[in-house]
């Protein structure tokens, strides 16, 4: 039995561009374009590597942050680049059957099983499959923060020897620190440390923060958010329902909300969002004093707002407000 230590690169569409609005046949949040990983035995020795760069098909245009962090340009992938089920046959050949895989953070398993979908390829063989942040985490500080990779390097005094941000280098620089772990003890160990994991927020608490709960199994990020703006959007101090005022992206699959208690005035929401091994989506959810850090960076963030998107954002939610309440009418008249 061998650890296959995974990363990944994947290409995001520009929000507006053409292809921001194709109709997949399965939803992505990334469209793969290299993939990298580094064999560590069970004696946990750092082996042999593997990478190979994947020419899209659907999200051709390369996004220029991506480029620019990754350093991948659109002629390597037109001209090195390989379909993605080619990719996909090499890899699984190079890993071998008896493996678990190991990657630094939640998102790179998430993203190539939604590749896999879009392609109608099986993702059983991804099922042994560990986060070893979790590991780390719970055989070192035993917190529920998620750390960056530069960071735990750091922790365990471990020269950067390879590009960041590229998926060789990252999962040859997670190979290491995987290598320096009780990998055994961790795996047996992992779902105490997910569990942990769960009831913290995946990230940073700023100051201001006076609850927290987690949610599981919806069905998308549309559910998700609609849920957080509705029945579970909750004043902490009542129990009241809150108004829901405008979600603002952030990185990291987080989103950040407004929301107002009719008696106790305004509170700051943070959420976040990621993929449950059954694919339905959980939410952790943080909620702020009006006065906090956090606060202060929503007001931040909606200062930067289009007003006509805001405009358009409160007719929409009109809309569906009337729509429900037209529906909740016809129903009660059944």
């Amino acid at each position: 039995m061998d650890y296959i230590v995974l990363d990944m690169e994947w290409n995001q569409p520009w929000p507006g561009s053409p292809s921001s609005k194709k109709v997949l046949p399965v939803q992505i949040r990334g469209e793969i374009i290299q993939i990298g990983a580094v064999r560590v035995t069970q004696e946990q020795l750092v082996m042999d590597e593997f990478q190979v760069l994947v020419k899209p098909k659907f999200y051709r245009r390369l996004n220029r942050r991506v480029s620019k962090l990754t350093g991948i340009k659109e002629a390597q992938l037109r001209d090195n680049g390989v379909p993605f089920p080619d990719a996909i046959r090499q890899f699984r050949a190079w890993c071998g059957e008896d493996v678990i895989f190991l990657t630094w953070g939640f998102d790179d398993i998430t993203i190539l099983r939604e590749n896999l979908r879009l392609y109608g390829i099986d993702e059983g063989w991804t099922g042994r499959w560990y986060n070893a942040q979790m590991i780390f985490n719970a055989q070192t500080d035993g917190s529920s923060s998620q750390k960056a990779l530069k960071t735990a390097m750091e922790i365990f005094g471990i020269e950067a020897s390879r590009p960041a941000h590229d998926a060789l280098g990252d999962a040859y620089h997670t190979a290491l620190i995987c290598a320096m772990l009780k990998l055994d003890v961790g795996i047996q160990e992992y779902g105490q440390a997910l569990k942990e994991h769960d009831n913290g927020f995946h990230g940073a608490e700023l100051p201001g923060c006076i609850s927290r709960k987690v949610f599981y199994d919806y069905a998308d990020k549309r559910a998700a958010l609609a849920a957080m703006s509705g029945e579970e959007n909750l004043c902490p101090t009542c129990g009241a329902r809150m108004l829901s005022s405008r979600w603002f992206a952030q990185p990291g699959h987080r989103y950040m909300d407004l929301a107002t208690c009719p008696e106790h005035g305004k509170f700051l929401i943070r959420i976040r969002m990621s993929e449950q091994p059954n694919g339905l989506t959980r939410v952790s959810r943080l909620t702020y004093e009006a006065t906090s850090e956090a606060a202060a960076a929503y007001a931040r963030r909606a200062e930067k707002a289009d007003p006509q998107e805001i405009r358009t954002t409160r007719r929409r939610r009109r809309r569906r407000a009337a729509s429900q309440e037209i529906r909740g009418s016809q129903e009660k008249a059944e």
